[in-house]
């Protein structure tokens, strides 16, 4: 015997992880071609970036001024074009998990292909907090520490 199952209206909850998780996608898709916008477009004002880890990039960057200043400039100084691939989403409520791999060669002709998994949290369609997992020594050793604000 076939179970059958009823189509079920989704929750108000399902829909905003349904929801934020179609942004994140087309931001990611738009990363992997190494165009930012849709990111920059979706920051919201007091934006929070962290990167786990003790390396000396690993800190919360703290408002969209400061990530954009403190973080983003110096990465894209370091690296030029940035493409970062998006492996597989997951969305719950106003999370969305994003496993991804970066494939980028620095300035000076390193290679840095991090692995990422990062999580988002989306308020209203925007990115409020970003949390990044990754290799925080392949940073360090291929764009050496940050610069000091």
């Amino acid at each position: 015997m076939t179970e059958v199952k009823e189509d079920l209206p989704m929750s108000a909850l399902e829909a905003k992880g349904h929801d934020n998780k179609r942004i994140v996608q087309h931001m990611f898709d738009e990363l992997a071609k190494s165009n930012p916008q849709p990111l920059l477009d979706h920051l919201a004002d007091d934006f929070r970036f962290v990167i786990m880890g003790s390396g000396s990039w690993s800190r919360s960057y703290d408002g969209k001024a400061t990530v954009l200043a403190e973080l983003f400039a110096p990465l894209r100084a370091r690296l030029g074009r940035i493409t970062t691939i998006p492996i597989r989403l997951t969305a719950e409520d106003d999370r969305v998990v994003v496993e991804a791999r970066g494939r980028n060669t620095t300035s000076d002709g390193k290679d840095y292909s991090n692995n990422y998994c990062n999580v988002l949290r989306l308020r209203d369609g925007c990115i409020i907090e970003w949390i990044e997992y990754c290799d925080t020594l392949l940073i360090e050793t291929a764009l050496g520490p940050p610069p000091t604000s």
